[in-house]
C-alpha cells in the first residue's frame, strides 16, 4: 500500500523512477498522477497529421502505408524508410542499420509512434522513433491486447527516453496499491457542494476514461482544484494585507500637489480624475493600499502616479518608482522632473526656500561610486522625495528616511517577492503603499488569478493630442518589393522631419535565443532573423544612405544608451535601431513611424506596447510589421490581428489564447506543483469566480487553514516552489 507522497523508485523500481524523474522531475506517485494526458486516442481514430509542429515531441496513432529498405549513400549499412499515413497526410520513419524492424512493420498495421518531428527534403519525418503496434483482434499476445482493451487511450507528454506507453504503464502499477483513504485538497463541503467526484475517482477518470463525460468531469475537478488553490494564496495575501498598518497620506492643501495641478499644461481626463481618487482614498486609509492601474500606451498612467507620489511628498513620506530597465528608469527620471518643474529642486530639504518643493534622486546600478553615495546619502536623509530607480533600490544598503509610497511600473517584470522586499523598507511596524502600472491590458480572469491580491482601476480613454496609429503587415517573403517600400516611407517620413524607430528581437547574430529560427542567415535584410548591429550596418549603407542612424539595445552603457535617448529626443537622430529596449516608457513626440522586423518573434502585447511609441503628439502614427511567415501560418493570423484592432483588451485575449497559460501566470519555471495543468484562464472565468468566492470564505473562518490541512500542504509546496525560483533567477 503506498500513499501520495510515496516515491516512485520504492513503487515502479530504480531504473523507471530515474527516468521519469530526470525527463520530467516526477518524483513521487502525485507528481505521476498529476502528468496528466495531453489528449486521448480510440483505437479507430488516426492523428490528425497536419497540425504536427517541427521539433514538437509527438505520438501520433498512424497506419503503415510502404516500408522500404535501401543502401546508404555515404556510409555503410541499409536505411529502412516507413511511410505512416492518417488517410490524407503522410509523414516518414526513419531507421538506420535496424533490419530487423522490416519484420515488425508490415503495411496495414496501426500503431502509436513517439518522436521529435523534423523536415528532410521537405518531407516530415520522425527519426528513430520509439513505437507500439496496435494488435489485431487475432493477436496471440494478451497482455498486448490488454493494452489497448480501454476505449480511450491516453496519449501523456512524452520525450525520446519516456515514452506515452511507459507512463500509462506506471500509472497502472501506481493505482495497484494505492491506498484508497487519500486526503483531498478540496475540502469535503466544497465537493459535496459542486458534485465532484472523490480525488481516487477523479484521477482514474482522467487517466482511464471510460467515456469523454468522464474525462469532462475530471478535468472540470482538477481546474476547481488549481483555482481554488491559487485563490486560497491571493485570499491570505489580502486579508493579511489589509491587517497590516500603514500611515494615511492624506492631500495637504498648498503642498506640492496643488501647486504641480495648478499648474497643468493640459485638463486630466474623467478617467485619470476618477483613478486618482480611488488612490487617494486609499492611501488615506490606516491600511496600506494595494491598487493596480491598467490602462494603454499614452494613457496617463504616470501622471496619475505621480500626482499619488506628491501627495505622499506633502505629508512628510518618501516615495519610490520601481522600473524593469535603466533606459526606462532614465526616461521617467527627466520625464518626471520635467513634469514638476520648480518643484524638483537641487538644494537640501533642510535649506529649501519653497515649502512644496524636493528633491528627485536616480539610482541605478550603472552610476559611478560618488553619485550612487550622493544618492543614498539624498533617500536616508528624506531630501530626496521622489525616488526613481532600478533594481538596485532593493539592495540591503539602501535605506529610506520615511518611505510613503511603492509604485511598481510594468508589473509583469517583477515578482511578489520583488514588490515585497521594497516594501519592507517602510518605518518599522507599518508598511507603504503600493501602486502598480501596466500598460499591457489584463483579462479579467487573469486579474482575478494573477493579481487577486491588488484592487484594479482601468484608464480606458486616450489623452486629447494622441493620434490614430495604423498598423499594416509587410510580407516580406511573398512581395519583397513591399519591403522595399518600407524604407523608402522611412525616407519620405524623415523628410517630413520626423522620425523612426526600427526594431529587431535580436542584439548580434551570435546571439543565442530560446526559440528555434525560422530561417538560416540572421543578417540578410531580405529574409531572416534580424538584429541590431547587422540591421545598422545594412540600412546605414543600403536603403538609408545618408541619413543620421544610432542603435540602442541593453548591452550598451548605460550613459550611451542615455546619450541616444537625449539625441533622438532632440530631433539630432532620424533613425534608432533597437531591440524591445524602446517597449515601455520611452517618449518622443516626433516618432511617427515604427518598423518591427520578425515581428512574428514578439508576443500580441508586446507588439502593440511597441506601437504605442508613435503618434504620441500630433502627428498619425504609423506601424509596419515586417514577417516572413506564411499566410496561413500561426504566427501570421497574431500578426493580422494586430493589424485589425488596436483595442488592448481585445489583443490581449488573443495573446493569452496562443501562449501557455503557465507564461501567463508568470509559473512556467515555477515547479511542477505551481504550474497549471488544467485550468484555462479564458476557457474556466466561471470556475475562477465560483473558486474566488469558496476561498474568501475559507480564509474568513480558517486564516492559517488549521482545518483544511491538505489544503495547507498543497499551498506550501506551491510557495516553496515560487520561491526557489525567485532565488534561483535572483
Amino acid at each position: 500500500m503506498h500513499g501520495l507522497n510515496s516515491t516512485l523508485k520504492e513503487v515502479l523500481g530504480g531504473r523507471t523512477a530515474t527516468a521519469l524523474a530526470k525527463a520530467f522531475d516526477i518524483i513521487t506517485v502525485e507528481d505521476l498522477l498529476r502528468h496528466f494526458p495531453r489528449r486521448y486516442a480510440e483505437r479507430g481514430e488516426l492523428t490528425d497529421m497536419s497540425s504536427l509542429q517541427v521539433d514538437e515531441h509527438v505520438t501520433v496513432m498512424a497506419d503503415i502505408v510502404s516500408v522500404t529498405k535501401r543502401p546508404m549513400r555515404q556510409r555503410k549499412g541499409s536505411l529502412l524508410e516507413v511511410v505512416v499515413s492518417d488517410g490524407k497526410n503522410s509523414m516518414k520513419l526513419t531507421f538506420f542499420n535496424q533490419d530487423f524492424r522490416e519484420n515488425q512493420l508490415k503495411v496495414g498495421r496501426r500503431g502509436l509512434f513517439s518522436g521529435k518531428v523534423s523536415v528532410f527534403n521537405n518531407t516530415r519525418q520522425l527519426q528513430h522513433p520509439v513505437y507500439v503496434l496496435i494488435p489485431s483482434d487475432s493477436e496471440p499476445d494478451p497482455e498486448a491486447v490488454a493494452a489497448f482493451a480501454r476505449p480511450l487511450i491516453p496519449v501523456y507528454p512524452a520525450t525520446s527516453t519516456v515514452s506515452s506507453w511507459v507512463i500509462e504503464k506506471a500509472v497502472d502499477i501506481v493505482f495497484d496499491g494505492l491506498d484508497p483513504l487519500i486526503k483531498d485538497v478540496i475540502p469535503d463541503d466544497l465537493i459535496a457542494q459542486h458534485k465532484f467526484s472523490d480525488l481516487i475517482t477523479a484521477f482514474k477518470n482522467i487517466h482511464h476514461p471510460a467515456t469523454r463525460a468522464d474525462i469532462k468531469s475530471a478535468t472540470a475537478r482538477f481546474a476547481y482544484e488549481e483555482a481554488l488553490t491559487y485563490q486560497v494564496i491571493l485570499a491570505q495575501r489580502r486579508a493579511d494585507l489589509a491587517a497590516e498598518s500603514a500611515t494615511p497620506r492624506a492631500r495637504k492643501p498648498g503642498g506640492a500637489l496643488e501647486h504641480f495641478d495648478r499648474n497643468l499644461p493640459f485638463t486630466l481626463t474623467a478617467g485619470q480624475v476618477n483613478v486618482c481618487e480611488e488612490i487617494f482614498t486609499d492611501m488615506e486609509q490606516a491600511h496600506p493600499m494595494h491598487r493596480l492601474v491598467q490602462g494603454e500606451v499614452g494613457s496617463g498612467k504616470t501622471v496619475c502616479a505621480l500626482r499619488a507620489m506628491l501627495a505622499v511628498v506633502d505629508s512628510g513620506g518618501q516615495a519610490a518608482l520601481l522600473a524593469p530597465t535603466e533606459v526606462l528608469a532614465q526616461q521617467h527620471y527627466r520625464s518626471i522632473r520635467a513634469m514638476l518643474g520648480d518643484i524638483a529642486t537641487e538644494e537640501s530639504i533642510f535649506d529649501k526656500q519653497n515649502s512644496y518643493s524636493t528633491k528627485v534622486a536616480l539610482l541605478t546600478g550603472s552610476l559611478k561610486t560618488a553619485a550612487k553615495r550622493s544618492a543614498n546619502l539624498d533617500i536616508v536623509s528624506g531630501a530626496a522625495g521622489i525616488v526613481i530607480g532600478t533594481h538596485a533600490i532593493l539592495q540591503q544598503h539602501v535605506d529610506f528616511h520615511e518611505l510613503g509610497l511603492v509604485v511598481v511600473d510594468e508589473q509583469h517584470r517583477f515578482g511578489v517577492e520583488q514588490r515585497a522586499a521594497l516594501a519592507a523598507k517602510a518605518p518599522e511596524d507599518t508598511r507603504p503603499h503600493v501602486l502598480v502600472m501596466t500598460a499591457t491590458p489584463i483579462p479579467r480572469t487573469v486579474a482575478m488569478t494573477v493579481f487577486g491580491d491588488l484592487d484594479i482601476s482601468t484608464l480606458s480613454e486616450l489623452p486629447a493630442g494622441r493620434s490614430p496609429i495604423a498598423t499594416h503587415l509587410v510580407p516580406a517573403a511573398e512581395k519583397p518589393q513591399f519591403l522595399e517600400r518600407t524604407w523608402q516611407r522611412v525616407r519620405e517620413e524623415v523628410a517630413k522631419g520626423h522620425q523612426v524607430y526600427v526594431v529587431c528581437p535580436r542584439i548580434a547574430s551570435n546571439e543565442s535565443e530560446d526559440s528555434d529560427e525560422l530561417l538560416s542567415d540572421p543578417a540578410d535584410l531580405t529574409g531572416t532573423l534580424s538584429n541590431v548591429e547587422d540591421m545598422f550596418v545594412k540600412l546605414q549603407q543600403g536603403p538609408l544612405f545618408g541619413l543620421r542612424i544610432a542603435k540602442l539595445h541593453g548591452q550598451m552603457h548605460p550613459d550611451e544608451k542615455d546619450e541616444v535617448m537625449k539625441s533622438f529626443a532632440a530631433c539630432l537622430i532620424d533613425v534608432v535601431i533597437a531591440t524591445t529596449v524602446i517597449e515601455v516608457g520611452v517618449d518622443v513626440p516626433n516618432a511617427s513611424v515604427m518598423v518591427i522586423m520578425d515581428a512574428d518573434r514578439f508576443g500580441v502585447s508586446q507588439l502593440h506596447q511597441l506601437r504605442g511609441r508613435v503618434g504620441r503628439g500630433g502627428v498619425p502614427g504609423l506601424c509596419l510589421l515586417v514577417t516572413y511567415t506564411l499566410e496561413d501560418s500561426t504566427a501570421r493570423r497574431r500578426l493580422d490581428a494586430v493589424c485589425a484592432t488596436t483595442d488592448g483588451f481585445e489583443l490581449s485575449r488573443v495573446d493569452l489564447e496562443q501562449r501557455r497559460e503557465g507564461d501567463v501566470l508568470g509559473a512556467s519555471q515555477s515547479g511542477r506543483r505551481s504550474s497549471l495543468k488544467i485550468l484555462n484562464v479564458l476557457r474556466d472565468e466561471e470556475i475562477i469566480e465560483s473558486a474566488r468566492l469558496d476561498a474568501m470564505e475559507i480564509i474568513a473562518v480558517d486564516h492559517k487553514l488549521d482545518n483544511h490541512l491538505p489544503m495547507k500542504k498543497r499551498i506550501f509546496e506551491v510557495l516553496e516552489d515560487e520561491r526557489a525560483t525567485y532565488l534561483d533567477k535572483a
